[in-house]
Parts: structure tokens; sequence; C-alpha cells
């Protein structure tokens, strides 16, 4: 992608945002993407084909959206902002009008979109407070999704694709994994956004695989749910409540193949599955 295809720089960003009225909010997490270079990268980074058709959540004034449409087939793009989500398309138009019927703008919360088009590809910039729920609300609704890569504050980032046994791995983790493999993918400097956040982000890759046999999501995610609420307790004590019992959370671990004084944190989600599944 070449610089003149149409992408968004920190002056255009301010002049596009003042001719709109707008001013970010924190309510809404919104610190604009405005470095062509940083775009550039993301959607390298996605490896997103002329095949794809990519899910963005909170495109915002369109600077990642103009990068997304230059390789991908088409892009939805899901906005809960009234005003962004009514302007998005007439930038497209202006700055690349040759793809303009590419795009897709659906105004909606994305916890709550109605997302057709069977995407194939998740790329956002999504606000820290909602970035989790997000991720996986879509890797569970849209099963299209084959590959995602999201962009996030540095600390989600660690907790999405921490592995078994680290120090960040918990529900997110576990969660996460159930749909795909979780791993980090850079980070991205503070100064690349409009207004500067005082946080730092990372890029989290996400490739779909097969979820784990023995039980079914929401028996597994019960589990994951109960073993990290009292993730200081041995999973023998901390699962009680949801074996009905300490002396039935024993018989499944045992049945599962873990020690019932084992922790939460060391355990993959495929194991949970399996917990899950002993259940008598």
């Amino acid at each position: 992608m070449s610089s003149d295809e149409g992408l968004l720089g920190p002056a255009e960003i301010r002049a596009l945002a003042e001719r709109l009225g707008v001013r970010p909010t924190k309510t809404l997490g919104q610190n604009f993407l405005h470095d062509p270079n940083t775009i550039r990268r993301i959607v390298r980074t996605a490896e997103i084909g002329p095949d794809d058709v990519v899910l963005e959540v909170g495109p915002g004034l369109g600077s990642l959206t103009l990068g997304l449409l230059g390789a991908a087939s088409a892009v939805v793009a899901v906005e809960i902002d009234p005003v962004l989500a009514g302007a998005l398309a007439a930038t497209v138009g202006d700055r690349l009008p040759d793809r303009a019927d590419r795009l897709t703008v659906v105004h909606a919360d994305a916890l709550r979109a109605d997302v057709k088009g069977e995407p194939t590809a998740l790329v956002a910039n999504l606000p820290y407070n909602i970035a989790v729920p997000v991720v996986l609300h879509l890797l569970e609704t849209v099963p299209s999704l084959r590959t995602g890569l999201v962009m996030v504050q540095a600390e989600v980032a660690d907790r999405l694709a921490a592995p078994p046994g680290s120090r960040t791995y918990g529900v997110p983790s576990a969660k996460a994994a159930w749909y795909s493999a979780v791993t980090k993918a850079g980070s991205v400097p503070r100064a690349v956004f409009w207004p500067v956040p005082n946080v730092d982000s990372g890029l989290v890759r996400l490739v779909r695989r097969e979820p784990p046999v023995g039980a079914s999501r929401k028996e597994t995610f019960a589990v994951v749910d109960a073993a990290f609420a009292q993730r200081r307790k041995t999973l023998r004590a901390a699962l009680a409540g949801w074996a009905g019992g300490a002396d039935r959370a024993e018989q499944a671990l045992v049945a599962a193949g873990v020690s019932p004084t084992a922790r939460g944190e060391t355990v993959d989600v495929a194991t949970f599955a399996r917990i899950a599944a002993a259940r008598v």
C-alpha cells in the first residue's frame, strides 16, 4: 500500500474531527489512530488478503478502515457513535472512491450487533474496558471468523495471550483459548493515537481452531469462572460450589487427571473441559 492510497494522517484526522464536531470521549474509549505506517503494519500483520471480508469494530474516523479496504474484498464496520457511523461512508467515498462499495457500516453496539456477510477476519482497535467481552462475544457469535488481530491496552494483550502457569493467565486467557490460538503480535506506541492515551497498546493475533472435546462451551466456562473466582484456593476448594461439594469436586478433578491441590492458573482450557465433563 503506497502513501497516496487515501490514508489519514494526523492533520487529516484533526480536520475531519473538527468538521464533524467530534471530540474524543473517554466514555467510548476513543483514541483515533492517525499514523499511516502503523495502519500498514496492522493490515500486513493481520495478513488480510483479497478474499477476506473484514469485521472492524470501532472504526472511528476511518483511518484503519481505509487501510483495510485497500487489501480486503470488503469491510463490515460496526460503530456505536452515531456521528462517526454516519460519516464513515462519506470519508471512504472521498478518500477511496473506487472501493467505497466494499464498505458496509453497521451503527450498533458490537456486543449486540447483528453481523451479516460472514466476515473472515476481525481487525479492531478496541477500548480497554470492552476489549475482552467484545472479542469473546464475536468469536462466539460470528463463527465465520477465522483470524483476528486486535489492538488493545498492553495489559489486556498480556491477559488474552497468557499461557497456563503465567502470572497473567486467567479467565480471559482460558476463554479466548477455547476459540483460538492467541499470541501477542507486537506493541503499538502511544504517539500514533489522538488523543495520546496514558497506557501502552499491544496487538493480539487470533487463529480459530476447533474447541476442546469433552464438554460444551457453557459447561467449560462455568468451571473456568469458578476456578478463578477464588484463584488462591486449590481447585478442590474453588470448585466445591460448582460441583456440589469439595468431595465431588475432587472426584471430578481426579477423573480428569488433575491434582485436587492444583490451582486454576496452571490448567489449560482443554483440561477445564475434561473437568466439566467429569462432574457427576
